[in-house]
């Protein structure tokens, strides 16, 4: 694939079994290209400009084992703001998730990602032997390579990566996978849809995952949601809003946020090692009505929400100086022959700047 945006209306078909059987990590280096140098795409309803890194497993961005290859978008431009894009300096294969060396955050590969990405837990891994298969939804099929518990932080070689289809026109792409892993009995289709609402600030994200193997598809899935608002670290004039009392057993630290009954508020702007983060209780488990995020800066004058059609399974708040993150789970069990959708909306506004 040439490293350019795709036309629209263009169908490409990466069939990518004959793909290298180790994991490229160390061709990311120890820095950034700029963002044209990847394979990428972009989309528009006139309102929204969305640009999108390609899953390609050997130019892609991203080529690691975390996190769904599809829907990688590293800029999204709505009324003068931006609401994605890189929340780190450079990436390095030795780092473990990531670290703060001097005045830059480092990452590992499997974490160097941005935007609304999504990652499922493994299936098949408890099970699987030492060099034995297991799944990794939006990744493909990876070796286990010891007795160690799965680590999301860590590269695992890709067995199979399946077969990737991306179609495209002026306002959505969509993402599909195909993956049949004879050994662990798993196989799916895979599909992500990201699409631009005509004559709205909106953004709809819609997935389906049909089983096509021989055993239950049982696992869970979290959009991370690198909200990375026009750069400016996460500090006060940041609220996040959610429709129930927020809950937790671990709040926030007392001098950089706290939680208002269904608000979190920052109080301090985050700098240097500093890191907001708590696990959110308090929604129901059944209706999907608790699953709405509002995320607002009145400094910056410009706010989001993100709404979901499942029931929320878990839910939780993480954020340096660097980037914002709510993450909703949702569960799922997929018996033989069935599918399971789930969608995501995420509207995009302005709000009056606070001047003060």
């Amino acid at each position: 694939m040439a490293k350019v945006g795709i036309d629209p209306q263009t169908l490409i078909t990466h069939n990518l079994s004959m793909m290298n059987k180790t994991l490229a990590v160390t061709s990311l280096g120890f820095g950034l290209l700029s963002a044209a140098d990847w394979p990428h795409a972009e989309i528009t309803n006139g309102q929204i400009q969305a640009k999108i890194y390609l899953p390609d497993a050997k130019n892609g961005y991203y080529r690691a084992t975390r996190f769904d290859w599809s829907g990688v978008v590293y800029s999204l431009q709505y009324n003068g703001h931006d609401y994605y894009g890189p929340w780190f300096q450079k990436t390095d294969p030795t780092v473990h998730d990531f670290v703060y060396r001097g005045p830059d955050i480092v990452a590992s590969p499997c974490t160097a990602i941005t935007g609304p990405v999504d990652e499922f837990a493994p299936l098949g891994w408890d099970e699987a032997k030492p060099s034995g298969s297991c799944i990794k939804i939006g990744v493909g099929a990876l070796r286990r390579p010891d007795g160690a518990k799965y680590d999301n932080y860590r590269p695992y070689e890709i067995i199979d990566p399946g077969k990737r289809t991306i179609r495209k026109d002026r306002e959505s792409i969509e993402f599909t996978q195909e993956l049949t892993d004879s050994s662990s009995g798993y196989a799916y289709i895979y599909r992500k849809t990201m699409r631009l609402t005509e004559g709205k600030a909106e953004m709809v994200l819609e997935h389906s995952l049909k089983n096509t193997g021989r055993r239950t598809v049982q696992t869970s899935v979290y959009n991370h949601n690198f909200l990375v608002l026009d750069g400016q670290a996460p500090g006060p004039g940041f609220v996040i809003t959610v429709p129930f009392q927020i809950q937790t057993r671990r709040p926030p630290a007392k001098e950089l946020a706290e939680i208002r009954g269904n608000q979190i508020v920052y109080l301090k702007t985050l700098e240097n090692r500093d890191v907001v983060t708590t696990p959110l209780q308090g929604f129901t488990s059944s209706s999907p009505k608790d699953n709405d995020i509002r995320i607002e800066n009145s400094r910056l004058g410009a706010g989001m929400r993100i709404t979901a059609d499942r029931p929320l399974s878990s839910e939780s708040l993480w954020s340096i100086r660097s980037v914002l993150a709510m993450e909703p789970f949702v569960s799922m069990s997929i018996e033989p022959g069935n599918e399971f959708t789930w969608k995501s909306t995420y509207n995009y506004y302005t709000l009056q700047a606070d001047t003060k």
